[in-house]
């Protein structure tokens, strides 16, 4: 089993709350995780027969559940339960008494708005990242046979090949969810408006020619957009406002959390077709920025992350505030490291005015090389970004 870097952060959010909140995409491994506290009792109202057991008696099997507490898995399934973790958290007052997961953000958001807002941790178990793969003995992988895979954890565990899976991930979950939450009679018209976002993967992402495109209206584009990021499958990168005197690009960029599930959206068939694919580079840059994402999640640590373009020409792929400082990080899908790689990064430090230990380059290589007084690391170490020099 897969060691989650998440887990020493909900041990310590269990003895700050009443109630922890596990959220993340589906099959990202919540379930897994949470099946380690066995010292809670466990229900699962993705099950039709726990869900409708549950109905009948919400406040007895809350109140009755073991004396450390109880894990609820999909509590987004019947909203009701939050009003009455609310009454049982407010009059016994004891930490760590419930554990809740989901996969539907926007509406365990609203629930936790209405019942439990102060009363309750918040955090995000992402697909894995490359450390979290590490942990297992499972064979080396290429970058760019990681990149085909993906970092969703049942193919590794199940040796499932993982386009077999994610066909019956998108099939099972994501349609299925998307019939439940939009009520969409032509699944045909969302699988395309999936392919087609995953066609812009690292761009610029312009809603009315997406909206042209997929045959959908603006606002039917933007609602669907808000589903795919409330479900934790897409996210939109947005362009970072500080005037370095130049006029700033306004529109966010569009990625993917999972660089297996691009693929398979764009229909690459392998890691060899991955590598001299069109989308190469992008799908590369998204990988990292999605690896940034969960090593600031597994930290239960919520972090914003931009990017920097003006009308010139002149960008970094991704701009954070973080320990005090701005961070610049440039991203480079190529293996073989070239000074005119740099020529990029020293011209924003000009215009930032950011000291040469703010400003990084992460590219596919597997060395780590300092130049001109700029740290470039490769792509298996991006987690070691902000350790001290």
């Amino acid at each position: 089993m897969f060691l989650r870097e998440i887990r020493k952060v909900l041990d310590e959010r269990l003895s700050q709350f009443p109630v922890v909140l596990l959220v993340g995409p589906r099959q990202s491994g919540k379930t897994t995780v949470l099946e380690t506290y066995e010292e809670y009792d466990y229900i699962n109202l993705e099950s039709p027969h726990q869900l409708e057991h549950f109905k009948q008696d919400p406040k007895g099997i809350l109140e009755q559940a073991r004396p450390l507490g109880l894990i609820i898995d999909e509590a987004q399934k019947y909203p009701e339960l939050f009003s009455y973790v609310q009454g049982i958290v407010d009059q016994q007052k004891r930490k760590g008494q419930f554990i809740l997961s989901g996969s539907q953000n926007f509406l365990l958001n609203q629930q936790i708005t209405q019942s439990l807002a102060g009363r309750v941790g918040v955090l995000e178990l992402l697909p894995l990242s490359y450390p979290e793969y590490q942990t297992e003995k499972l064979p080396h992988l290429s970058l760019w046979a990681w990149l085909y895979q993906g970092g969703y954890p049942r193919p590794y565990h199940d040796g499932i090949p993982v386009k077999v899976w994610l066909d019956s991930y998108v099939r099972t979950y994501l349609e299925r969810d998307v019939r439940d939450l939009l009520r969409v009679k032509d699944l045909s018209i969302f699988q395309r408006f999936l392919r087609l976002c995953a066609g812009r993967h690292g761009q610029l992402l312009n809603t009315h020619q997406l909206s042209i495109d997929a045959g959908i209206s603006h606002t039917t584009v933007m609602n669907w957009l808000s589903i795919l990021e409330a479900s934790y499958l897409i996210f939109r990168l947005p362009p970072f406002h500080q005037n370095f005197n130049k006029r700033l690009i306004k529109s966010p960029k569009l990625y993917f959390y999972d660089s297996g599930l691009v693929c398979y959206l764009l229909g690459v068939d392998s890691a060899e077709h991955l590598e001299v694919h069109v989308a190469r580079g992008a799908i590369f840059e998204g990988f990292v920025l999605a690896e940034l994402k969960k090593y600031f999640a597994n930290r239960g640590e919520s972090q914003a992350l931009y990017f920097w373009r003006d009308n010139h020409g002149n960008e970094i792929d991704c701009v954070l505030e973080y320990q005090g400082k701005m961070w610049g990080i440039e991203i480079k899908a190529t293996s073989t490291f070239r000074q005119e790689l740099i020529a990029g990064v020293q011209k924003w430090q000009k215009l930032s005015q950011l000291n040469e230990d703010q400003l990084k380059l992460v590219y596919a290589g597997e060395e780590s090389l300092q130049v001109s007084g700029l740290k470039i690391f490769p792509w298996t170490q991006i987690d070691a970004l902000f350790k001290p020099s």
